[in-house]
């Protein structure tokens, strides 16, 4: 392979990049001229209206604002910590005929941009710039709200270290980025192999191959075959021979569910960047908490307050003033570098999101190793991120779950969505340690995942092989539509063929959505005869939980608001959750149900035909799958059509 071909490559991937980032400005450009601000809200892009908190400096000195959603609090939206806001205000226009309000309002954005530093609930904190006139936002008289801006930081990111790794020549980063694009060995060590009796024979070689690696290793972790465990297990070990290991996953919630794991196991991690777990066990390792914690903090924080006095006050041109100003934020800086300095000195472990390693905290430093968990899910030019602060990469995840998400059609198909994980797996097969034994699901839910995305090598572990909940009963099962309409949920209207509530999807203008409000309400009929079953007592004494699936939001909002207008399920409102596969990662539940919402007659199934996010959504299941979907609509596709056929047989060879 000629060497300018891993640069020719990455410089099609900047390209690429580059279309991105234009798609997806124009769409918020055209979101934000278009969109009505309702949709946007519905959208979980906006919260409006607002209640503005109080003001403060936190401990990172910045100037944060707290505010409150106040409606559609059920909605669950996109807001998390690093990402940019911008707050605008509502103008209500009068109508010139008659001076009642009408319907369509103008927006004022206030002018500057602050960033989320915190969200729980429907309470947030944003970090603002010094000069932001919060007064104006705190006093508004007409309703302020706030909307997710356009995120540039991560792409400035991500285009710097592409350009970094592109010029590259004779460094460590030149070694891994020309050795990742060849089928040139990656060199290992040689040494015995270690034995860790609690781990099964695949996690144990696993741990191995980490270990061994030089260069590079890739754990391929299918549903359920206890990849964070393994991960956990090779970082540990590797600590037992470098200080200091960076931790990188590409989303806020994954970082979280690896720092957890390496805390219990009583490993010292230093957070970067805020947890979307929000919990004191999860704020206690974050930089910010730490930094708060540490004795010289108050020190600090008096100075800090003694130069914004100052600085009030300020006498122009005075010598003493400068002097004075001076002296303070030496002292200031001293002291941060210090608190710094022992924080980064005391932990084994530093976890960021792979766009969080480009954080100002860890300019300068290097470290041994990198293990990035859901690699897969992680566009390339993202893990180039804290790539260069390492001398080897150890990739988990698995390429046949969630993709990365790209905007750009076009993009997309010149192969932008194609990952660094996929391409290492591609060219160094011998790098790649599959987990082959799973503990998640019955062997008859996963034996389709299996078979289908996974050569039939995963197995399930002996003791879930046969996990259930009712003694006679199908572990997977599909529910065809009710042809003559919906015949009325216990406590809910809508009589034998309800026009309103027909079976069909529909196009939802106001979300941009797909919805079937026939397939929603007999999801819910078909839970409630599920859980009449087994029995009321018996599901809160075991916490039998469920999870109802839908890939279409617009499905998944309308699930939430059926589901909370119906008194049978209110016993068990803690034990439901509804949401789209994507907020489903890396989750499992008891019994699964999937609302797929296509119903038409030319069998169109739109992404549906994303085969790597419905192996997330069948593979959630410990005891019960139930899918409901048009048979019709949805078996035109030739993986609907054998694993429709799959249930089939299953029925088949059940004895009844």
């Amino acid at each position: 392979m000629s060497q300018s071909s891993p640069i020719q490559a990455l410089q099609q991937q900047r390209l690429l990049l580059q279309l991105e980032y234009y798609a997806e400005k124009e769409a918020f450009r055209k979101q934000t001229e278009q969109t009505g601000m309702m949709r946007k809200v519905k959208r979980g892009d906006a919260w409006y209206p607002l209640r503005i908190g109080k003001s403060y400096y936190n401990s990172l000195n910045q100037l944060t604002i707290e505010v409150f959603r106040t409606e559609d609090t059920d909605i669950e939206h996109n807001f998390e910590f690093g990402r940019p806001v911008v707050f605008f205000q509502v103008y209500q226009q009068k109508s010139p005929m008659n001076n009642e309000t009408n319907a369509s309002s103008r927006l004022r954005y206030f002018p500057f941009t602050g960033t989320v530093s915190y969200v729980e609930g429907d309470r947030m904190v944003v970090a603002v710039p010094d000069s932001a006139p919060l007064i104006d936002l705190q006093l508004s008289e007409v309703p302020v709200g706030c909307q997710l801006s356009f995120d540039e930081t991560s792409y400035r990111a991500m285009f710097d270290a592409l350009d970094r790794v592109i010029k590259a020549k004779g460094t460590r980063m030149a070694y891994l980025r020309d050795l990742f694009y060849s089928h040139q060995k990656a060199e290992r060590f040689s040494f015995e192999p270690l034995r860790f009796p609690w781990l099964n024979t695949t996690q144990e070689q696993a741990v191995n191959e980490v270990l061994w690696a030089k260069d590079v290793a890739v754990v391929h972790g299918p549903p359920g075959t206890g990849k964070t465990t393994t991960l956990v297990e090779a970082i540990n070990e590797t600590l037992m021979r470098e200080p200091q290991v960076l931790v990188c996953a590409q989303s806020n919630m994954a970082v979280d569910w690896i720092c957890e794991k390496l805390v219990d196991r009583g490993i010292n991690v230093l957070r970067i960047g805020n947890p979307t777990r929000v919990n004191d066990k999860m704020l206690s390792f974050t930089y910010e908490r730490r930094f708060e914690a540490h004795p010289d903090y108050t020190t600090l924080w008096s100075i800090r307050k003694a130069i914004r006095e100052l600085r009030g006050q300020r006498k122009r041109g005075r010598e003493s003033f400068h002097q004075k100003m001076e002296r303070l934020k030496s002292r200031a800086t001293e002291i941060e570098l210090r608190i710094q300095a022992e924080l980064f000195g005391e932990a084994r472990v530093i976890a960021s999101t792979l766009v969080g390693a480009d954080n100002r905290l860890l300019h300068g430093r290097k470290f041994g190793t990198l293990f990035i968990d859901e690699a897969a899910q992680a566009l390339e030019a993202a893990c180039w991120i804290p790539i260069r602060r390492v001398s080897r990469v150890v990739l988990a995840g698995d390429h046949c779950q969630l993709p990365p998400t790209v905007k750009s059609i076009a993009a997309l198909k010149a192969g932008l969505g194609k990952t660094l994980m996929e391409r290492i797996v591609e060219n160094k097969p011998e790098v790649v340690t599959l987990l082959r034994i799973q503990y998640r699901m019955n062997e008859q839910i996963m034996r389709f995942s299996s078979n289908w995305f996974y050569d039939g090598k995963v197995e399930s572990a002996p003791q879930i092989k046969y996990r259930g909940i009712l003694d006679w009963d199908y572990p997977i099962e599909w529910v065809e539509p009710e042809d003559n309409g919906i015949t009325g949920l216990s406590g809910l209207p809508g009589s034998p063929g309800d026009s309103s509530i027909a079976y069909g999807e529909a196009f939802v203008a106001s979300t941009f959505g797909r919805i079937n409000k026939g397939e929603a309400m007999q999801t819910l009929q078909v839970l409630e005869d599920y859980f009449t079953k087994i029995g009321k007592q018996r599901i809160l004494d075991e916490r039998i939980d469920v999870g109802i699936i839908s890939p279409y939001r617009a499905q998944v909002q309308y699930l939430r608001h059926l589901l909370k207008k119906q008194p049978f399920f209110k016993p068990y409102r803690s034990l439901i959750s509804v949401n789209t596969v994507d907020g489903f990662q890396g989750q499992e539940r008891d019994v699964i149900l999937i609302s797929l919402v296509r119903s038409n007659e030319d069998g169109e199934i739109g992404f549906l035909r994303d085969l790597r996010r419905m192996n997330v959504a069948i593979t959630r299941a410990r005891m019960k799958l139930i899918i409901l979907g048009d048979v019709a609509t949805l078996t035109r596709h030739p993986f609907y059509k054998r694993l429709y056929d799959y249930i089939g047989h299953i029925k088949e060879e059940t004895p009844s």
